[in-house]
């Protein structure tokens, strides 16, 4: 079971720098799909969501037959995100030092065999846990060498459109998977996990085939010491109080938006005790892709249908909007209610963090783009899993509607504590043409 990045996840080496030149002509999917390496890249991507979402799914599921333990599914769940609490920024790092290409290939294929483990029957919970950890291991080097490989293989508003489709691509996968999963729990869980196995290494064939093999980035005269070039990502990242400011309101909401998608196996079972497994399995797969089905909503709604300027004065108010509108759990709502809640969270997200990403790639310098994806990325998922962690375990000892509404509240109040921090509008300014100075140093010398 691993994790891609999601759509909370800022990703600030996927995205260029803004042009000072002139505009550039618009991009199409065509074009863009089109290009072979990138079809490459995006084929492999898409295979390893789908199979991710459909373990993903199946393993918490699995984990919950044998235990009946909400904190046990939930432990198993928030493992593929234990990777980054300490050693997502450095593996980051890691992957600039060899063949971005290299790196994924052998993260896949390191990631199939873990997978195909996991599927093996008989295998105590412990064992599983930790093997799901290892297999997570690969996600932060494989994540940061996409990123770091699709500007060299798209330029220009071509990347844009390119990275558009990649996010579009991955709520499609997730939904499908998802869902899938949700049946396949219900009939046979280690069927997803060969399932994901095989994409693993369909998504190493394709990545071998198709992408161009490429020096690395970091030449081996250039690297410093790997924690001190690791720790220069935190500085930058905290150090100026525009991005400061961005990280403590995406980490703020993370906290949240992922709580019904974490706990849905265990949600689907407290709303109905007594129904058959098929019937559980379908209500956790319609819980779990509830939220990126939102996000794609309010991807088409926020991101096409408003100016730039409305857009970016909806981030603070959708925030906010992304824990408030899980609070009515409270009231122990139907499947129906949570689905619409989720996607309802999910559509905040969608609405306020691509904005909040393109205010963060714009504020950051070019040098520290790869290091500064490992924190907010490694930031993310220490909340995203830690929530889903806490919260579970919580759901042991009281009634699940409960812990969700009130650690909703919980996410209100903190909410407005990120917001009041929040930088005025002069200090973007300032810090995006502190960036663009930076970055245009070296051509101009």
């Amino acid at each position: 079971m691993v994790h891609h990045p999601t759509r909370t996840d800022p990703q600030p080496n996927e995205a260029p720098a803004p042009s000072a030149s002139q505009p550039e002509e618009r991009a199409t999917f065509g074009e863009v799909l089109a290009n072979r390496e990138y079809r490459g890249v995006f084929g492999a991507s898409v295979l390893s969501w789908i199979g991710d979402y459909l373990a993903k799914a199946a393993v918490t599921a699995l984990v919950y037959q044998q235990t009946q333990s909400a904190g046990a599914a939930a432990a198993t769940f928030a493992i593929s995100f234990a990777p980054w609490v300490l050693l997502g920024p450095l593996l980051a790092a890691v992957a600039e030092r060899y063949p971005y290409r290299t790196v994924m290939i052998v993260s896949d294929l390191a990631r199939m065999v873990l997978i195909a483990l996991v599927a093996l029957p008989g295998l105590p919970v412990p064992l599983l846990i930790g093997l799901l950890f290892l297999t997570a291991l690969g996600n932060p080097p494989y994540d940061a060498a996409r990123s770091a490989l699709l500007p060299s293989i798209l330029s220009g508003d071509r990347l844009v459109v390119g990275l558009s489709l990649n996010l579009s691509a991955g709520q499609a996968a997730q939904i499908v998977g998802y869902l899938a999963g949700g049946f396949l729990a219900a009939l046979n869980p280690r069927v997803s996990l060969l399932l994901d196995a095989a994409t693993f290494a369909l998504s190493a064939l394709l990545l071998s085939l198709l992408v161009k093999a490429r020096p690395a980035a970091n030449a081996r005269a250039a690297r410093r010491n790997l924690v001190r070039e690791t720790a220069d990502g935190f500085k930058v990242v905290f150090g100026i109080p525009a991005l400061r400011g961005i990280a403590i309101l995406v980490f703020s909401v993370a906290l949240f938006a992922i709580v019904p998608e974490g706990l849905a196996a265990v949600w689907a079972h407290h709303l109905d005790p007594g129904a058959s497994p098929t019937e559980r399995g379908f209500a956790q797969g319609l819980i779990m892709l509830a939220n990126p089905a939102g996000y794609v909503l309010g991807g088409i709604v926020v991101g096409r249908m408003l100016t730039p300027v409305t857009k970016r004065a909806l981030i603070r108010p959708l925030a906010l909007l992304t824990p408030l509108v899980l609070v009515p759990a409270l009231l122990n709502p139907s499947l129906t209610a949570v689905c619409l809640m989720a996607a309802a969270s999910g559509f905040c997200v969608a609405g306020m963090m691509p904005v909040a990403n393109g205010l963060f790639v714009q504020a950051l310098p070019n040098v520290y783009r790869a290091r500064a994806f490992g924190v907010m990325q490694s930031g993310v998922q220490v909340m995203q899993g830690g929530s889903v962690l806490v919260t579970g375990l919580l759901a042991n000892h009281w009634a699940l509607h409960q812990v969700v509404g009130l650690w909703s509240v919980a996410g209100v109040v903190l909410v407005l504590v990120a917001l009041s921090v929040w930088p005025p509008q002069d200090r973007f300014a300032a810090a995006i043409e502190r960036a663009r100075r930076l970055n245009e140093a070296p051509a101009a010398g």
